[in-house]
């Protein structure tokens, strides 16, 4: 500040004092501008600028807080997407499980009934085969008999005269109608 005085003390001290004009010496005069500007600066400029900064601070802190708020929904949001994929993959895997117990269920009936077919096939193939076994050997039965029958007849006809055949026929026809007595 001394130096400010010594500025003005000095006015008296300059050839040009007398007279109305630029003082070129920056050296000089920009001390003196300055600390005035800067004094009125602060005088005035003290509330504009508590006024900005308070301004300014509550931006901030609102933008902080803001952002916590964000924060903190953000963070519920998680929670909640985090507990609905747990659901869902639990869900998954008792599908899952479920479904490969249907598939063995499923392999298990099928396995079954494959099974059933199979014997109730065998049974029909045994059953045919023994049909037609019995066919056969009916066949070669009757075959044997009517050859026997045909070679009794022969042997019959050959040594039997008519009075024989005629003996063998009508006793025949005594045994049959005896027969037929009996059934009525």
């Amino acid at each position: 500040m001394k130096n400010v005085t010594d500025s003005f003390v000095s006015l008296g001290h300059w050839p040009s004092a007398g007279s109305f004009g630029f003082n070129t010496d920056i050296l000089a005069t920009n001390p003196i501008n300055l600390s005035v500007v800067l004094g009125v600066l602060i005088f005035f400029g003290k509330g504009v600028l508590n006024d900005l900064l308070d301004n300014r601070k509550q931006r901030i802190l609102s933008t902080i807080r803001n952002s916590e708020e964000l924060r903190r929904g953000a963070i519920e949001q998680l929670e909640r997407a985090r507990a609905r994929l747990r659901k869902v993959e639990m869900e998954a895997d008792e599908y899952r499980m479920n479904g490969y117990s249907e598939i063995e269920r499923e392999k298990a009936n099928l396995i079954n009934a494959t099974s059933y077919s199979l014997e109730q096939l065998e049974n029909y193939k045994n059953e045919t085969l023994h049909f037609e076994q019995q066919r056969a050997i009916n066949q070669v039965r009757q075959q044997v008999f009517q050859q026997a029958l045909q070679g009794a007849l022969g042997t019959l006809n050959s040594c039997l005269n008519s009075e024989l055949h005629f003996r063998t026929i009508s006793a025949n026809i005594g045994i049959l109608g005896a027969m037929e007595e009996i059934t009525d």
